[in-house]
């Protein structure tokens, strides 16, 4: 199959002939029809990455849908020609964890595209069976590749448990911030979103913000969201994933308020405890998500949601791919660009 491979930090994918993956008892092979290029994918080809960088010879890509043309031998419940949506890490299907929907946390996990199996940045992928969530009729491959983005901030907004009326406050207006926003809003609360500039204001406003604040070096940020929301948000979604978000976090929620970071920092981040203690911050880390926030996420996919789909702004082939992968490393007009491997 053909495939990107990363071969080291400063270097760009090349397009290759790779070996067809083969599925394992209970695992399938998945005809890759659409693969998001996530920011975590650019920051695992960094060299200040650290441990968290990507490994010559990888393959990435997590965020990927697709055909099911291959399955293990005690696989059940799936057809070929399914049409699914992902979750990108291959457990061994047997244990606690895996039958509880967390792929993720299985002993033995694999993460697809991150260094543990092939990802999507290909024609086919493996995937564990049990992680593979069948795509209705109403939702094509492109909505199934914002499954996953769209499952991470559902994760982190059902951990800050918004209830009506609360207000809330999203850093950053890439795909998971304007994700959080649509889930924040869907649980009833106010929604505000900042960002370093307005690129993204109209689209962070139909994904249900009622506000959209660009800080102004003459005023305190957290003045700014004070008056945007009707006063301090109880919860702040921190979505940008860069030293300084959670200070600036801090510095917005209102006293014994939460932050909930869903930001993939890979760089070290300080902040200064006094603030937090004083205003007795409360703090939560959110990663990944459970099959069932993938469910709930195609369910809402179904139901409709035009304005998600708004999210995509570019549709690459594998030969672009590598290019168009670099032109991401700058700041560009792109929110969400797929890859279409066919």
């Amino acid at each position: 199959m053909r495939a990107c491979v990363f071969h080291g930090p400063g270097r760009p994918l090349t397009v290759e002939e790779i070996q067809d993956p083969t599925p394992g008892e209970l695992e399938v092979v998945v005809k890759v029809g659409r693969c998001g290029v996530c920011g975590t994918d650019l920051h695992l080809t960094e060299a200040d990455a650290g441990p968290y960088g990507a490994k010559p010879g990888t393959v990435l890509g997590h965020e990927f849908s697709g055909e099911i043309v291959a399955l293990g031998r005690e696989v059940s419940g799936l057809r070929m020609g399914d049409a699914v949506a992902v979750m990108p890490f291959i457990g061994c299907g047997r244990c606690r964890a895996c039958l509880s929907g967390v792929p993720s946390q299985c002993p033995t996990s694999r993460a697809s595209g991150m260094g543990g199996a092939p990802g999507g940045y290909a024609q086919y992928a493996l995937a564990g069976a049990g992680a593979c969530v069948p795509l209705p009729a109403g939702v094509g491959l492109a909505a199934g590749a914002l499954v996953e983005p769209m499952a991470v901030s559902l994760h982190g907004v059902r951990m800050a448990d918004l209830k009506p009326g609360d207000r809330a406050l999203v850093i950053g207006a890439g795909p998971i911030g304007l994700a959080a926003a649509y889930w924040a809003r869907r649980a009833g609360a106010k929604v505000a979103v900042t960002a370093a500039s307005n690129r993204r204001e109209g689209l962070a406003l139909a994904m249900g913000a009622d506000a959209f604040v660009t800080p102004d070096p003459d005023r305190p940020l957290a003045r700014q969201v004070s008056e945007a929301l009707g006063g301090q948000p109880d919860v702040v979604l921190e979505c940008v994933g860069a030293p300084g978000m959670i200070a600036r976090s801090i510095e917005c929620v209102r006293p014994r308020g939460l932050v909930v970071v869903l930001g993939f920092c890979v760089a070290a981040d300080s902040f200064q405890p006094t603030m937090a203690i004083a205003k007795e911050v409360r703090m939560q880390f959110a990663a990944l998500y459970d099959r069932k926030e993938y469910q709930v996420t195609v369910d809402a996919l179904e139901a409709g949601a035009p304005q998600a789909m708004d999210m995509i702004t570019d549709v690459v082939s594998l030969d672009q791919a590598p290019a168009a992968f670099e032109a991401l490393r700058q700041r560009t007009h792109q929110c969400k660009v797929q890859i279409a491997p066919w």
